[in-house]
């Protein structure tokens, strides 16, 4: 459970002098089951964990360890490695090994497609989460005269996924290792589309059946996912899997993505917007942004969307005004300058306000504020108290000696 601060905002009633604890700014985390992916837990009132994926070919060890170190001191707790084949799987081993070796053992997550049983059973054995995609674990062929499907043969498939889906889940439980069960919007199996529709229920029953095949082998070392590449579908997908897992007693933890955000500031919005609107209702667990961009790119966002939220702090919070005609400096410019001189801190907020109208009240929560108030000059705030006033060319240099004297400075690596 995570504390959001709020502005003193008036009741519902209309009282403009309610106080602000009359409103709940708590995101309250859906509770879910822990589950351990190497040395990172997901759920369980853990923190929100961050992933990406290498876009490097599995078979090039070299390159996959860079890749999976880049993105690992960069924040990314848990890293995602394809696998379309038995030679990809076998070459994870050495990379595994070669990280342990030369840097760390970095969480590994296995991703198996088509037909992909005897790949996932040897890739099991290397790494820490396997990710199977219910559409294409079991490939049903489609039929172009097919008008229905029958109970029988619907339940012929299942069984078939039994049969299949059983011994990964028997391997994975006895080396007391993860899952992920990632329902894509675009690739559900064709019985599924036929008895539901292209639909988000179509995506929760597909992740419930498998769901309950590892449930009747005691496994529950699972993480669900239900992505789509347009936000509404992904947003109803997630709410009904968590309505219907409340139905059936389930708790486990969900990873929340759109899939093929595609990239720029219009593939960072789709993904805000779908993954920061259900973490806000409290759903989500572990987060991956999904951008056409190199994988170093999608971590500051994630970042971002959980720092909004208050649900981790990993940077400096700014807080600045649109800056107006009452603004007596160049609130662009001087925002930049404040940003590139405490940019490496963690954990402070620090406000920077053009005018004294908006400057201590909008900034109250701040840790330090930098305030114009009067022309040429920099008003600086520890707080809500005013500390000093120097000459505005002083004003960056100040807030650092300002830090400094209460030791919270960390000199730059």
């Amino acid at each position: 459970m995570q504390t959001l601060s709020a502005p003193n905002n008036p009741t519902a009633s209309g009282s403009d002098t309610a106080d602000a604890t009359a409103f709940d700014t708590t995101i309250h985390r859906r509770k879910t089951r822990p589950v351990r992916v190497g040395n990172v837990t997901v759920g369980g009132g853990h923190p929100v964990v961050v992933q990406s994926m290498i876009n490097e070919d599995t078979m090039d060890i070299a390159g996959s360890v860079a890749g999976i170190r880049r993105l690992h001191e960069i924040g990314c707790e848990i890293v995602r490695v394809t696998v379309p084949s038995m030679a990809h799987a076998k070459a994870l081993a050495e990379i595994k090994a070669q990280l342990q070796a030369t840097y760390q053992d970095v969480p590994l997550v296995a991703d198996v497609h088509h037909n992909g049983m005897k790949i996932a059973l040897e890739v099991a054995k290397h790494v820490d989460k396997v990710r199977i995609n219910p559409g294409l674990y079991v490939f049903e062929k489609p039929s172009a005269d097919r008008t229905e499907y029958t109970p029988e043969e619907f339940n012929a498939i299942g069984a078939k996924i039994r049969e299949t889906l059983e011994p990964l889940v028997v391997s994975l439980r006895d080396q007391g290792k993860a899952m992920r069960i990632g329902v894509n919007h675009g690739s559900l199996a064709e019985r599924m589309l036929f008895t539901y529709g292209d639909t988000p229920e179509g995506m929760v029953e597909s992740a419930i059946e498998f769901i309950q095949i590892c449930e009747s082998l005691d496994f529950r070392n699972l993480v669900v996912s239900l992505k789509a590449s347009r936000v509404p579908v992904m947003l109803a997908a997630y709410r009904l899997m968590v309505k219907r897992m409340d139905e059936l007693g389930m708790d486990y933890p969900l990873h929340l993505g759109v899939t093929e955000a595609g990239d720029g500031e219009y593939g960072r919005i789709k993904s805000t917007a779908g993954i920061g609107t259900l973490l806000a209702d409290g759903i989500g667990d572990t987060i991956r942004v999904s951008l056409t961009e190199a994988p170093e790119k999608e971590i500051p966002v994630c970042y971002s969307i959980l720092q909004a939220l208050g649900l981790r702090k990993t940077m400096v919070e700014y807080v600045a005004c649109p800056s107006c005609g009452r603004t007596l400096f160049n609130l662009e410019e001087v925002l930049h300058k404040v940003r590139e001189a405490t940019k490496h801190l963690t954990g402070l907020d620090i406000a920077v306000m053009g005018c004294i109208v908006n400057g201590p009240g909008e900034m109250a929560d701040a840790d330090y504020g930098y305030v114009g108030k009067q022309p040429g000059f920099i008003s600086l705030y520890r707080g809500r108290e005013e500390i000093l006033k120097v000459p505005e060319e002083q004003g960056v240099e100040a807030l650092i000696n300002l830090i400094k004297s209460d030791d919270r400075w960390v000199d730059p690596e």
